[in-house]
């Protein structure tokens, strides 16, 4: 965090959007674990959520890092 504190343009937006991508796949990486081990049926439909909607805002977050 203290990297991004001192960033600025591009660099801000490249360290924001590569971090972010990060978090979701930590996110994913747990909604993955409960859909494998879990035993709650709600728990393990709010993993499937999150494993799809994280999925796809990985994507557009990888898209954008392309563009900059």
């Amino acid at each position: 965090m203290a990297m991004l504190k001192d960033a600025g343009g591009t660099a801000f937006d490249r360290m924001l959007l590569t971090m972010m991508v990060e978090h979701r796949e930590g996110a994913v990486s747990m909604a993955t674990a409960e859909l494998r081990d879990g035993q709650y049926g709600p728990a393990k439909q709010l993993a499937q959520s999150i494993q799809s909607s994280q999925s796809e805002e990985i994507a557009a977050m990888k898209t954008l890092l392309g563009t900059i």
